[in-house]
Order: structure tokens, then sequence, then C-alpha cells
């Protein structure tokens, strides 16, 4: 006799706790708080995310090692990059204050979403300003090349 318990199949609308984390600690952890909700196969995880998704049923708490650059992809050297502070200025709050680890958010081409970096570091200040010139940002995913614990908990699956 098959089972009637719902399970996870492409298109699925879920609500489900989760917890993402690389050899540094958790990057998000919504066990603690709010379930999330989200359609598989939206691009609201990753697709080697959603692949471990399929076919679990309804109610099952699990979690899944996964290898390294899988998850998010290989880190790419050429997404790090100096950007002028006009730049920071003209997409952000003119009198932001930046430090390393700060994370900045910038509207994508269209205007349609959003995308953010990490500050890895702080260029000169050599107008003596207050504020550096340029900022090195980071706009892999903080799991690029990494190693990620994936742990779900699927609450509803419809």
């Amino acid at each position: 006799m098959a089972s009637s318990t719902p399970r996870v199949h492409p298109g699925s609308f879920l609500t489900l706790h989760y917890r993402l984390a690389g050899p540094s600690g958790d990057i998000i952890n919504t066990f603690d708080g709010k379930p999330s909700t989200l359609t598989l196969g939206n691009s609201e995880l990753s697709p080697a995310i959603e692949q471990r998704l399929l076919d679990l049923e309804e109610g099952t708490r699990t979690q899944f090692e996964i290898p390294a650059g899988e998850a998010f992809g290989e880190r790419n050297p050429e997404m790090v990059r100096w950007i002028p502070r006009k730049l920071l200025v003209q997409v952000g709050d003119p009198h932001a204050k930046y430090s390393v680890g700060d994370v900045v958010k910038f509207p994508t081409p269209d205007g349609a979403g959003r995308y953010a970096g990490a500050v890895k570091e702080l260029g000169a200040d050599a107008d003596g300003d207050g504020h550096p010139d340029e900022v090195l940002l980071d706009f892999n995913h903080p799991l690029a090349g990494e190693p990620v614990t994936f742990e779900v908990q699927l609450i509803g699956v419809i």
C-alpha cells in the first residue's frame, strides 16, 4: 500500500526549517525562528540542495553533507573586485562606513533584483575624507568552494 504522506516533487510548495553551514559554522539557521516557505524549482535554493529534497516525505528531518563546490559552485577569483567609493555612494548610503565582513547590497542592472558582496579589504583614504577610496568586495556565495552541511525539517509539502 502506497503512503498517503505528501512527497517533495519539482514545483512543490514547501514549509520547512533549514540550516546551511560550512567549515566556519552556520550561514543560515531557521530552526530557532519562523520556518521558511519556498517553491522547489524557483532558484530559491541551489540545484544541488533542491535535488536532495526530491522525494522526501512531509515530516522528514534529515541532514546532508554536500561535497566542496557542489552546493554553490567553486570560488571564482574574478568575482573579487575593487569597487570605487563613488559607485558605492551611487548605489547605497553615501555616509556608510564599511568594515571587513560587512555585506553590501547592489541593485541588479535591470533594477528587478539585488545581489551582494562581502567586504574583504578597505583601500586607502587618499583624499582624507574618512572613507576608503575603494573597497575590495567578494561577490562569491559565502559557501562557494566549501563543503556544506544542509539540515532540513519538512513541515509541509503541497
